[in-house]
């Protein structure tokens, strides 16, 4: 990318959007800013109207879960702008509960993204029009990528033939089946190890 012309743009956003940027890096691969959760709306509809700008595709929302932080959620939003050729990420860092506006009034294919931050991270945006869970189903307990979400999950589902129905099982986890040895072959293994007994009928 036109590294002069990432300069450019971050300036005029550094310049033009005070009260709302937090602070703007150009990176190798685009601009990233971070935003004030409360002004997304006005700044992402901004990005798209402005001349200097004009990024108006969406092409990704996603959040990222930092247990540790008191601000514990980011929610980063990816747009394009085809015009000037150049990427912007911003970051809105959220408190656990905290809501943030839902940007689907300036682009309207958020809507599907927003669901799906919804479903794995609990994140909650305001003023969505049909905010479900768009990935697991609409039982299911917890968010699967936030960080403390056991790697198991709560419970399982499968298809029962003699009921003809989904179920759902607690999960339950069979590891009989699973053998550890930890001692190497060559230190004193007591067991035969496949292909041991070619090795001592040469030596007969």
């Amino acid at each position: 990318m036109d590294r002069e012309l990432l300069e450019t743009v971050a300036g005029h956003l550094a310049e033009t959007s005070k009260d709302a940027v937090i602070s703007v890096e150009v990176m190798a691969d685009g601009i990233h800013v971070n935003l004030v959760p409360n002004r997304i709306v006005d700044f992402v509809d901004f990005l798209r109207r402005d001349q200097q700008c004009r990024f108006t595709t969406l092409v990704d929302i996603t959040a990222v879960d930092h247990p540790e932080r008191e601000k514990r959620f980011d929610v980063v939003y990816h747009l394009l702008s085809m015009w000037r050729n150049i990427r912007i990420r911003i970051r809105c860092a959220l408190r656990e509960g905290e809501m943030i506006d839902t940007i689907t009034p300036v682009h309207p294919s958020a809507g599907w993204y927003e669901r799906e931050v919804y479903d794995m991270f609990g994140i909650f945006f305001a003023g969505h029009p049909d905010l479900r869970r768009i990935l697991t189903d609409y039982g299911f307990r917890g968010h699967p990528l936030r960080k403390d979400f056991p790697t198991t999950g709560f419970v399982e589902v499968r298809y029962d033939e003699e009921r003809k129905r989904v179920i759902y099982e607690p999960v339950s986890l069979a590891q009989e089946y699973r053998s550890f040895d930890f001692m190497s072959p060559w230190e004193g293994a007591k067991y035969i190890l496949p292909g041991d007994e070619k090795g001592e009928g040469k030596e007969a």
